[in-house]
């Protein structure tokens, strides 16, 4: 076998479904419903009380509705695809499981590691802004706590490097990921519990200001609809609308968070496709509302800060006892992303290393909580250290153009695996297969096209340092390779 034919070997998904059969057993307790707020709980946080504000503001004006909506079509035909995965294939590995069972391992690997980026910037990110809101709350409350225990002791120094700020860590937000990574450590029953409990006070708090903020509309605010461009590239105008789509595009990903849990659903066949399908639904209509009302009570102008949704309820005097509730709904929102990003990306790490492609220890099933526990220290442990160190600004240009490419895999996927194995038992099926993959695929795949170029770099820094490690480690000791 030559070193190509070694680097896209594909593992087939009947061995796939035998071997999770044989691995050590996940709590299997989650239901649809469960399935549907974990979704909810990665998608629905920071994302909908910053991003439908400064890409309005930056972008596409109060197009930013058109930009909400193109990226909830690439979403939804990226989580159809999913969902057929998801039932046929019912692992942790998510997109990671779906890529290694239909283009190969060495593809798979740069999947799995572009997620795992997204995951742990997004669990530090959002504990970064979690603690700058909770700061802030508490300062109205007369409690001040030093300023050394509550920033990021490193800042960016006016360009593209790093500089001293002299702080000492970013107490709150590694508390907050410490707390977080407890709950996911003990139990995803614990997990899903706490997570629901948040998801339903954010959504409240959402519909409440959607319905008490539309009778503030100034249709005015809506016109222009789509602002002329600057005749700089994404700043207005349909380039805007295109490049605001790329950016809000990792609002929609939590639906990845549903899949990599289909281990421990009760019946994943079922309730995991009904789990994605739903999250992402439920999650389009409220950030759609929302950018509607937000463009229409103030000018899109002026929602180019860190709290765009306090600005609209500022304008609007009769609103004041509404920004109480947004505050938590806020946290609540925050809380509950951290909370999933932690939840997902321990098992997408559980199994690369049950493929051999990371150190064994890390496939370990905890005896009594039945999680795993190994991965979940380890995420946990790096994202405190990231959360506790670096600061929101920095964090938000690591954002991962990468689960955009591993979405269009994963639509390519279904329709290779249609070609390859027609015969194969799929309890759900994505409906018009070719036309709704390469969709899928073209979508996903040509957001990358507006996204600013630093990302491009980003990217290709973070997949060689993953290559490398593959090479060195992943490569040799892939279980693929030795059955082979």
């Amino acid at each position: 076998m030559t070193l190509l034919q070694r680097l896209f070997a594909v593992r087939s998904v009947e061995s796939i479904c035998r071997e999770l059969e044989a691995s050590p057993k996940l709590n299997r307790v989650l239901n649809a419903r469960a399935l549907t707020a974990i979704g909810l709980g990665s998608t629905i946080g920071s994302g909908i009380f910053l991003f439908t504000g400064t890409v309005a503001a930056n972008n596409s004006g109060p197009a930013v509705v058109l930009s909400l909506l193109i990226s909830a079509l690439g979403s939804a035909f990226a989580a159809i695809c999913y969902a057929e995965f998801a039932a046929m294939i019912p692992v942790s590995g998510s997109a990671y499981t779906y890529a290694y069972a239909t283009v190969g391992e060495a593809i798979a690997w740069i999947v799995g590691w572009n997620l795992s980026l997204e995951y742990l910037i997004s669990a530090s990110a959002v504990a970064v802004g979690w603690s700058e809101y909770m700061v802030n709350i508490l300062g109205e409350l007369g409690i001040h706590l030093p300023e050394a225990l509550v920033r990021a002791p490193l800042g960016k120094d006016g360009g593209h490097g790093l500089t001293m700020t002299g702080a000492f860590v970013n107490l709150p937000a590694v508390l907050l990921i410490l707390g977080m990574g407890w709950i996911c450590y003990v139990g995803v029953r614990e997990s899903s519990t706490a997570n629901t409990i948040m998801v339903a006070v954010k959504v409240v708090v959402i519909v409440l200001f959607i319905g008490a903020g539309a009778a503030f509309i100034d249709t005015a605010n809506w016109h222009p609809f789509i602002p002329p461009s600057t005749g700089e590239f994404g700043k207005f105008g349909w380039s805007g609308v295109l490049q605001g789509a790329g950016i809000i595009f990792f609002s929609y990903v939590g639906f990845d968070a549903a899949s990599t849990t289909a281990r421990e659903a009760r019946n994943p066949q079922r309730d995991v496709p009904l789990g994605i399908i739903a999250a992402l639904m439920i999650s389009a209509v409220l950030y759609v509302c929302m950018g509607a009302v937000m463009t229409g009570m103030v000018p899109y102008q002026q929602l180019n800060v860190a709290a765009p949704v306090a600005v609209a309820l500022d304008a609007h005097p009769q609103l004041m006892w509404l920004g109480y509730v947004v505050k938590l709904g806020a946290i609540a929102g925050m809380t509950s992303v951290v909370l999933m990003s932690l939840l997902g990306q321990p098992r997408i790490l559980l199994s690369m290393a049950a493929d051999g492609l990371l150190p064994p220890a890390v496939s370990k099933v905890h005896p009594v909580y039945r999680t795993p526990h190994v991965a979940t220290a380890w995420t946990v442990g790096i994202a405190a250290v990231i959360a506790g160190v670096f600061p929101l600004d920095v964090l938000g240009e690591l954002v991962s153009i990468g689960i955009l490419l591993a979405f269009a895999v994963v639509c390519l996927g279904v329709l290779i695996l249609r070609i390859t194995k027609p015969a194969l038992a799929r309890p759900f099926r994505v409906p018009f297969a070719p036309v709704t993959c390469i969709l899928g695929a073209v979508i996903c795949g040509g957001m990358t096209y507006f996204l600013p170029a630093d990302t491009w770099w980003r990217l290709l820094i973070w997949t060689l340092l993953g290559f490398s490690i593959y090479a060195g480690y992943g490569y040799r000791n892939s279980r693929l390779r030795q059955q082979g």
